[in-house]
């Protein structure tokens, strides 16, 4: 008997009939999904998105509100974008796309108006920083790709401010390759505060029906000797480096081949002998620079292309040639060693060998196994452009990269970006050579052949990457090593992280119980699906455990739907515009400052509400007559070295705007930093100071500095009363405005006694030539200030 559509797709009110297929495993994860912040983890390929999407849609069925999904790139938000209007039966233009293409003031508007917003994470941070939006309402938030969670990355910052703002929340993270180990596994979840893991791996018997064995194969390919002579004459500069290094003390290796953590290790090493002051320290990290240019070109030489490595070889040399360049530029590009393996490379007129063994694998796929579509992954953009132009003399090829570099390759817009995806996918062209960029979750069609040009070192990158292909039928993946090279110790490296994640994840299907304990769970639990017990519940109860995920999804009057939807909505809103503070105060941040974590650090502290705004003067305004201009010790001292003369500058701008300019300097180290005499650091003290009228402060850190911001700001704004203006106090004022002014500035009175007096005495004459008598019946006016204020009006001026 053929299935019927109610046993083949899942039905619900917000769902498009006969769309989302019925899988039990999508069902079974949506289930521990909707009842707790859950960390969900399925192979790639396997639709970890339609997961997200069921809770979704019975978060604003039951609740209401608005759902949250971030994902890391502009390729990625369009495709869920699209995969959800697709899905879902509400309005298109209420399932908003955010990405930095559109006008903040915009997202603005679009944010109260949208019952979906999918968006990038930087810009969501930026408008939480900026004020602009509130996650009050927000009632479910999905972070893809969510193994990115560490550091100082933009969902770490989000996912605080979520837990923190938001009346009803729950959070889904979402990825293939969560991390390495259990405490890498276990630092996504703090972060997110996800207090429940929820997995199914390819061993699942569900999960087995929709995908196929995938066959690791690896192809060793020899350099030839003239490539080989090229790295071996880079490698003779590193050893000589590496003898300079070794004679400082902070390291007994000098062979090439060294590992990262023990370069790691030197720079530490070399950083504590800058931090005690040895002018020994400053000269050997100019030199551990040095030995990582040329092991980057090593490494170009031996993975890439001899191509890459000339264009590598370019930039060095137009970076030695610009101003302010560093002398381990300077070094590098006049070493002999070097400039004869530069010009070995510009001789060399044959290609790698990886790149004939490409077209060959390409050539059986496409052409005697009948294939019809390959990915070729590479690390560099280099690679991908000159390895384009090759395999176009034998194929139909189109790259896929970034949206440009700083190293100014020319890249690709967001709208390339979709037109190449979407022709790949309808089978336009059959070879896309692609950077990362397409690595992390992109919608890429069922591909023969995913081809390694290089090892890649990371597990969760190699799972990446692998799962283009083995979804609907037998893919191959094909990983391409250069003997005696990185390329060997990056393919091991790779494989034990893989093996040692697959182990973690099936380890986690029992960790979540000790995470529960260390994870505030306080809101987790939610209603189940259309209003049925959740299992936890039933068993409380006394009742039977249904079975999860295959029944939750039932169907349900669109009426009472929408009826749901508006009295939860209305209520969120109203516990909003009534929960006010009086005390907070403001402070408005320069959009240039968000490279520092000042800002982020400001906008989760109580009381502080930041404004971004494109400042004409300063970096930080906290009052009308208070802005600042920050500098660290580097940047301070770039401008007595030459480096940027802008700083006296800049300080002329903000004593013409503000009455109170300051200048902050942060970090430690300004008299020993760099080889500065310490009476120009004074003289630049001094003029600030003297010539400018600055206030000059110093802090510690970026900590330090917000603690700084966070006191200016109460005192001006509580304590003085003053208002935040960008553009400045001495800016042009109405006329109340400039009276109040006049009024404030005898004897340094104030604001708040200044509008008194006006009050009182109706003009700024008549405050004047009042008597002193008359000074204390005014609100607030005591005898000291009275006596002040006819000491000031009435003395005879000297």
């Amino acid at each position: 008997m053929a299935a019927t559509d109610e046993e083949t797709y899942v039905e619900h009110p917000l769902l498009e009939p006969g769309f989302i297929e019925r899988r039990r495993y999508q069902l079974e994860l949506a289930s521990d999904a909707r009842d707790a912040h859950t960390l969900v983890c399925l192979p790639t390929g396997l639709g970890k998105t339609t997961v997200s999407l069921l809770v979704t849609a019975e978060r604003l069925h039951d609740i209401g509100g608005t759902a949250l999904f971030l994902a890391p790139t502009k390729p990625l938000v369009q495709q869920h974008a699209d995969f959800y209007r697709e899905a879902l039966s509400i309005p298109d233009d209420e399932i908003t796309v955010f990405t930095g293409e559109v006008r903040p003031d915009d997202r603005a508007d679009l944010w109260t108006g949208s019952r979906i917003v999918i968006a990038t994470p930087q810009v969501v941070e930026n408008d939480l920083i900026g004020g602009r939006i509130s996650l009050s309402d927000v009632t479910h938030c999905t972070f893809d790709e969510c193994h990115r969670a560490t550091g100082d990355y933009a969902y770490v910052y989000i996912a605080e401010r979520y837990h923190a703002d938001a009346e009803a929340p729950l959070v889904t993270g979402m990825s293939a390759s969560p991390g390495g180990d259990e405490e890498a596994i276990r630092t996504v979840c703090e972060n997110l505060g996800l207090s429940e893991v929820a997995v199914m791996t390819e061993e699942d018997a569900d999960v087995a029906d929709y995908t196929h064995d995938t066959e690791v194969e690896w192809e060793r390919v020899t350099l030839p000797d003239p490539v080989l002579d090229i790295r071996d004459a880079i490698n003779e500069v590193i050893t000589d480096r590496l003898e300079q290094l070794k004679e400082l003390g902070v390291t007994n290796k000098t062979s090439p081949d060294l590992s990262q953590r023990d370069l790691n290790s030197m720079r530490g090493q070399l950083q504590d002998l800058i931090d005690a002051d040895q002018s020994e320290g400053y000269e050997g990290m100019s030199i551990h620079a040095e030995v990582m240019k040329l092991r980057r070109a090593v490494e170009l030489a031996e993975t890439q292309s001899v191509e890459s490595l000339r264009r590598y070889f370019e930039r060095q040399r137009n970076a030695a040639r610009a101003s302010g360049a560093s002398k381990a530029s300077q070094r590098l590009v006049s070493e002999p060693k070097v400039r004869e393996a530069m010009r070995n490379a510009e001789d060399f007129d044959d290609l790698h060998p990886k790149f004939r063994q490409t077209r060959v694998l390409l050539a059986r796929t496409l052409g005697i196994g009948g294939g019809d579509r390959v990915i070729v992954f590479t690390e560099s953009r280099d690679t991908a452009e000159a390895l384009t132009d090759f395999l176009s003399e034998s194929f139909d090829v189109r790259r896929f990269v970034g949206q440009g570099d700083k190293e100014g390759s020319d890249g690709m817009t967001q709208t390339e970006q979709g037109e190449t995806l979407d022709a790949f996918r309808n089978g336009e062209f059959e070879v896309l050579v692609s950077t990362s960029v397409a690595e992390e979750g992109l919608d890429v069609p069922e591909v023969d052949l995913v081809l390694f040009y290089e090892p890649v070192p990371t597990a969760i990158r190699s799972i990446q990457r692998k799962g283009r292909t083995g979804r609907q039928d037998e893919g191959r993946v094909v990983v391409l090593m250069a003997e005696d090279t990185r390329d060997e110790a990056f393919f091991w490296i790779s494989r034990r992280r893989e093996q040692e994640m697959e182990d973690e994840l099936k380890e986690l299907k029992g960790v979540a119980d000790e995470m529960a304990a260390e994870l505030d769970d306080s809101q987790t639990a939610l209603d189940s699906f259309d209003g049925a017990e959740t299992g936890a519940s039933a068993e409380a109860d006394g009742g039977a455990t249904a079975q999860p995920g295959l029944a939750d999804f039932g169907a349900t009057d669109a009426d009472e739907a929408g009826e749901s939807e508006s009295a939860d909505t209305d209520a969120v809103v109203a516990t909003a515009e009534t929960d006010e503070d009086d005390d907070t105060v403001e402070i408005v941040v320069d959009q240039r400052e968000l490279d520092s974590a000042i800002a982020r650090d400001l906008s989760t502290r109580e009381g502080i509400e930041t404004r971004l705004e494109t400042l004409a003067v300063g970096d930080y305004v906290v009052s009308d007559r208070v802005a600042l201009e920050r500098k660290t010790v580097s940047d301070f001292l770039d401008t007595l070295t030459g480096g940027d003369r802008s700083l006296f500058d800049q300080v002329g701008d903000l004593s013409r705007h503000y009455a109170r300019p300051v200048v902050l300097i942060e970090g430690e180290g300004l008299y020993e930093e760099r080889n500065v005499h310490p009476d120009a650091i004074r003289g630049a003290l001094a003029s600030l100071t003297v010539d400018f009228g600055v206030s000059v402060l110093r802090t510690e850190g970026e900590g330090d500095t917000a603690d700084l911001l966070a006191v200016l700001a109460g005192r001006e704004q509580t304590t003085r009363d003053r208002a935040v203006s960008v553009h400045g106090e001495k800016s042009a004022k109405t006329l109340a405005e400039q009276q109040e002014y006049v009024v404030g500035a005898i004897a340094d009175i104030g604001p708040v006694t200044a509008r008194s007096l006006l009050e009182h005495f109706g003009s700024v004459e008549a405050v004047m030539t009042a008597r002193e008598g008359d000074l204390l019946d005014v609100d607030g006016v005591g005898e000291v200030t009275a006596d002040r204020i006819r000491d000031v009006v009435g003395s005879d001026y000297r």
